[in-house]
């Protein structure tokens, strides 16, 4: 996959890249995601933010025109987006099932958003992650996709 990570703190390049394991072509960026920096996703399929990114339908909706497929938020919250846009749009949506700022469980939150991209690239359900439209139960639904 094509992957833009948006807000990313230099702390988190190392956790990133081991959890890549150069699979996918990420660019990391320290910016965050907004009207003004949307144009960095232009030629991915996936973008990945944090709770920090405020993402709005406009937002969504140049990400689309882009050719986004795929939006994952480096968080269990999912307020700070605008879910009924990205459904509309349809865009896929995951989230962290689980988040821990402890230095200690930093790879693991980088395993799980990795975790996503290669779900979504064997063009699977991403389970608990999923934060879809369907309300699914994420991993009770894999079995059916």
């Amino acid at each position: 996959m094509k992957v833009v990570v948006y807000s990313v703190k230099p702390f988190e390049n190392e956790f990133l890249a081991k959890a890549n394991k150069k699979k996918h072509d990420i660019t990391l960026i320290s910016n965050s995601l907004n009207r003004d920096t949307v144009m960095y996703a232009a030629g991915k399929n996936t973008v990945i933010i944090t709770d920090g990114d405020s993402i709005t339908a406009a937002v969504i909706e140049t990400l689309a025109g882009l050719g986004i497929k795929y939006l994952v938020t480096r968080s269990i919250e999912t307020t700070h987006i605008d879910k009924e846009a990205v459904f509309s749009f349809g865009l896929k949506l995951a989230n962290l099932p689980f988040y821990s700022p402890l230095a200690k469980n930093m790879q693991a939150n980088a395993d799980q958003v990795i975790k996503n991209l290669d779900l979504w690239e064997l063009n699977k359900c991403v389970g608990k992650a999923c934060v879809c439209a369907k309300n699914c139960t994420g991993a009770k639904d894999m079995k059916a996709k």
